[in-house]
């Protein structure tokens, strides 16, 4: 199966435009390590390992306030990687309702690691919120699609996106009435407000000063697919065209000399 989706994939890098060429030959290798790479997936069972670690050692301590943390869905917790396969195999690029209708057909698949820990977290008692910037539409099929993957999801604990991409708000929501424990992204925005729209330095310097809190109160899971990382380069500047960015793309490699 896998020969067979590489061959598509190599006639569709073929057939596409130029400009398509371009940006779908620098995703193709992030997508391959995404599905196929065991390090991807041992960075997977870190990750939770960690958010385990984390919780053991705040159950040794007293909280005046019940016990809670707050995850991410998208490459945090569901493995949406078909998705970008689909567009390197038709050569296109981010679509609104194509990506839609990924969300509601309910197919993707749970990350390594991650149903095991938040079951373990919510038998000790921990509460479990989803955040995601998935849209109020999609509700029901992303509820369904973590229930039947085995995550434990209560309707009132999956905030979906209503009018802004920011989760500060529903954050504060939940940081109102629990102790939150640990966060966990695939995108620095996912942990603090402070990393939403900073450029590429920015960020760096931004992590250095929240160094403390990464593999305890915040954890990473590995997406280079999109995301914050990537618009940081060009500005958050959306109207970008493929080509645009591959060029801007090349300002930010650095060669030895």
């Amino acid at each position: 199966m896998k020969k067979i989706v590489l061959v598509l994939m190599s006639v569709a890098l073929v057939s596409c435009s130029s400009t398509k060429k371009n940006d779908v030959a620098y995703m193709e290798g992030v997508a391959l390590w995404m599905q196929n790479s065991a390090e991807v997936r041992a960075l997977r069972y870190q990750a939770f390992n960690a958010a385990r670690y984390t919780v053991d050692q705040s159950l040794k301590k007293r909280s005046k306030k019940p016990r809670a943390l707050i995850v991410d869905i998208d490459e945090t917790v569901l493995d949406n990687s078909p998705y970008q396969a689909r567009g390197l195999v038709t050569g296109e690029a981010y679509n609104e309702q194509e990506w839609e209708r990924w969300v509601d057909m309910g197919k993707a698949r749970a990350l390594a690691g991650s149903v095991g820990f938040l079951n373990y977290a919510v038998k000790k008692g921990v509460e479990v919120f989803y955040i995601s910037n998935r849209k109020v539409r999609g509700f029901e099929p992303t509820y369904q699609n973590l229930k039947e993957e085995g995550f434990p999801v209560k309707k009132q604990n999956l905030i979906l996106k209503t009018h802004t991409s920011s989760k500060d708000e529903r954050r504060k929501d939940v940081f109102k009435k629990y102790n939150v424990i640990l966060l966990m992204g695939d995108t620095l925005a996912d942990f603090h407000t402070n990393f939403e729209d900073k450029n590429t330095n920015e960020r760096n310097i931004l992590v250095d000063s929240f160094r403390k809190e990464f593999g305890k109160k915040f954890i990473v899971l590995p997406n280079p697919m999109y995301g914050d990382w990537e618009w940081a380069l060009h500005d958050y500047d959306y109207s970008k065209s493929m080509k645009e960015r591959e060029q801007e793309r090349k300002r930010f490699l650095y060669p030895y000399k």
